[in-house]
């Protein structure tokens, strides 16, 4: 059953085109966006975003004959969980769940940023379930730790000792975006973090899930396997630090890890980069499902 933006607390932010509904699996109640038909197109969102970081890409992708699913993962948007706890594969759990509930057997996979995480493990642990993937503004798994780096996890710190009711919204300053982003924009991101348990979960994500989880991939964990699903991999230009030279020298010879990956740039895009470019996104993601399933 679809509900309107209304019947939601707090409303919806503005999107034409999508339907809306619960996906009830076991202890979870999974908001769910959706547009279009065809083969299904599974979009996996960042932080602190929900659904509707996809406003833009996802009806563009539709437009090419996919059914394209958004959820609100597990601590973000109007999803909400009988036990609050997060540990490293929660979301993979949640997805697998989501997935069967639908009856979707494979889907092309599009992921930022804190999805990237979950979309990782997706494809690692679960090749049969993925089509292709589109990983954005994330390294792949199997990178080299570099020092050059660390200004990427500047951010990191206020996350993990986050006060419950203290602003996010210096995650969408010049930093992080090519321009700057509309105060309504900001607050369509933010909307959810109203809602106590999507506030109370950046700590417990942050700490339970990413940590862990960049641990495991700065002592090369994804290097002692072999990633089977076409990949994606797309960045800004202006996304610091990742440059075209530093993911040369942290992903070098990535057949020796992967069956089949590829890396993209897109001009006057950062972090942010569905905001920044969400038309090449779309149209990147649509090529290499066609290229690369």
């Amino acid at each position: 059953m679809s509900h309107p933006a209304l019947a939601w607390s707090p409303p919806l932010p503005e999107a034409p085109g999508f339907d809306h509904r619960v996906v009830e699996t076991p202890g979870l109640h999974t908001h769910l966006a959706e547009t279009g038909d065809g083969e299904a197109a599974l979009l996996l969102h960042g932080f602190p975003q929900h659904w509707w970081q996809w406003r833009t890409v996802a009806p563009i992708i539709a437009a090419q004959g996919y059914r394209v699913l958004c959820p609100d993962l597990r601590g973000a948007g109007w999803t909400t969980a009988d036990d609050p706890r997060i540990s490293r594969e929660t979301r993979l759990h949640d997805l697998l769940a989501l997935l069967d509930e639908l009856d979707v057997e494979r889907v092309h996979l599009v992921s930022h940023d804190m999805g990237a995480i979950t979309a990782m493990q997706l494809t690692y642990d679960h090749p049969e379930r993925v089509r292709t993937a589109v990983q954005l503004s994330v390294w792949p798994g199997f990178l080299t730790f570099s020092p050059r780096l660390a200004p990427a996890f500047q951010h990191l710190p206020g996350l993990i000792w986050h006060r419950p009711g203290s602003s996010l919204r210096g995650t969408f300053s010049e930093r992080y975006v090519a321009r700057p982003m509309a105060e309504t924009t900001v607050e369509a991101h933010l909307a959810p973090l109203s809602r106590p348990e999507i506030d109370g979960a950046v700590r417990p994500l942050c700490r339970r899930m990413i940590l862990p989880e960049a641990l495991r991939m700065m002592r090369g964990a994804y290097r002692r396997r072999r990633l089977a699903v076409p990949t994606l991999v797309v960045f800004g230009r202006r996304d610091h630090p990742t440059t075209e030279e530093l993911m040369a020298r942290i992903c070098p010879e990535p057949e020796r890890y992967a069956d089949r990956v590829e890396f993209a740039y897109v001009d006057d895009a950062a972090h942010f980069i569905t905001d920044d470019a969400p038309t090449a996104v779309a149209d990147l993601a649509t090529d290499w499902f066609a290229r690369a399933a």
